[in-house]
């Protein structure tokens, strides 16, 4: 080999390929380095007559439409629910449901002690019964006024008292129904009943427990309409998924499959996760109880514009910089520094180094080095040596 680096002082490559060394704090060396490094070597023990030209995978650059997946995990819940409580305080005699109950609208499903509300409700009864005689009394009354005065034995001063009493009559009559209507409301409020269709999913007050005003006892959820809600790390991609199909798949129900289309994306980040809250409307999901809360994964799909998406096998590096391998006219490679936007599966979305129409080394370009000849592999018919 010496002999042969005498008659040959200059090998037909490039001086750029002497650089490919790094040299590092504590003597270290760059995986790139030592790749170039090793091919000039094998460059250099063979005559210049036996370097052939390599065969590698040319790879051409176009611009294809991209496309966005993202996996999720989330937990299916009724895409309408409520909580409900009593109007009015006090002490529950009885809580007729349980989680997972189906219950119908208007279905008695709770109840308070109602001793104060009857109680309150006979005093209302007594006095709009009271109110009804007074009014009564003077209604007839007003009306003998009248006609004695059409009768000239009455005064204009009579028929004035008695049409004020009857005024004063009215007033108190209208006031003790209006009471005794609260109180009717107030003995219909120790029932809590279902405002509509819907299931159980929380109960939070037993048999002797005191409550106040609104205090939540029961949680329903909608018997029709299903979510799936799922907690992702925020990416400007993300954005523009509204309306975009999520396939669904059941974790502990593995045969459970069904479709949902992104309806809303938090625009806050959760400051605990750093996520934000993704919801899907099911389509035609079943309505049963043990769908809710399952676990589920999550497949979305979407366009994301146009790039250009290179072959993992095409990554290389210059540096500290990502490159990769262009093929000129000649077949000869040169390495260009690029810019990465994302990772997707199998591919490298490039946002700068190549245009479409360009050609890069795919598989092989592990073995290249400045001005290395190469041809397609593919045009190379199969048996060849």
């Amino acid at each position: 080999m010496l002999g042969w680096l005498l008659r040959h002082p200059k090998p037909d490559f490039p001086t750029a390929q002497k650089s490919g060394i790094t040299s590092q704090t504590g003597g270290g060396v760059s995986v790139q380095g030592l790749t170039t490094t090793a091919s000039i070597l094998v460059a250099l023990a063979l005559p210049a007559g036996a370097q052939t030209i390599l065969p590698v995978e040319f790879v051409k650059v176009e611009a294809t439409p991209l496309t966005y997946d993202a996996a999720l995990t989330g937990t299916i819940n009724a895409k309408d629910s409520v909580e409900i409580g009593f109007r009015l305080g006090g002490r529950i005699m009885s809580v007729d449901v349980r989680v997972g109950d189906e219950v119908k609208k208007g279905q008695a499903l709770a109840r308070t002690d109602p001793l104060q509300q009857v109680q309150a409700l006979r005093v209302a009864q007594a006095a709009e019964a009271a109110a009804t005689a007074t009014w009564e009394q003077a209604r007839q009354a007003q009306i003998r006024a009248e006609a004695m005065l059409s009768r000239g034995v009455g005064t204009r001063a009579a028929l004035d008292s008695a049409n004020q009493s009857l005024s004063a009559a009215a007033g108190a009559l209208t006031q003790a129904k209006s009471t005794l209507g609260q109180a009717q409301r107030a003995l219909a409020d120790t029932v809590l009943r279902a405002p509509h269709n819907a299931i159980v999913t929380t109960r939070n007050a037993e048999v002797g427990q005191i409550v106040g005003a609104a205090q939540t006892v029961l949680g329903l959820a909608s018997q029709s309409g299903r979510e799936a809600v799922f907690r992702t790390p925020d990416t400007p991609l993300l954005r523009h998924a509204i309306g975009a199909p999520v396939t669904l798949a059941g974790i502990d129900v593995p045969d459970l499959q069904m479709t949902a289309y992104v309806s809303e994306i938090s625009p806050i980040v959760d400051p605990g996760t750093g996520s934000v809250t993704v919801r899907a409307t099911i389509k035609d999901a079943p309505t049963n109880s043990n769908l809710l809360g399952a676990a589920v994964h999550g497949a979305i799909h979407y366009p994301a514009g146009t790039g250009v998406a290179v072959p993992w096998t095409a990554l290389t590096s210059t540096g500290d910089s990502p490159a990769v391998w262009l093929v000129d006219a000649n077949g000869r490679v040169a390495m260009t520094p690029i810019g990465i936007e994302r990772f997707s599966n199998g591919t490298v979305i490039l946002n700068s180094g190549v245009s479409p129409g360009q050609i890069v080394v795919g598989a092989g370009s592990q073995l290249l080095y400045p001005g290395r000849q190469v041809q397609d592999a593919a045009t190379i018919p199969k048996g060849s040596p």
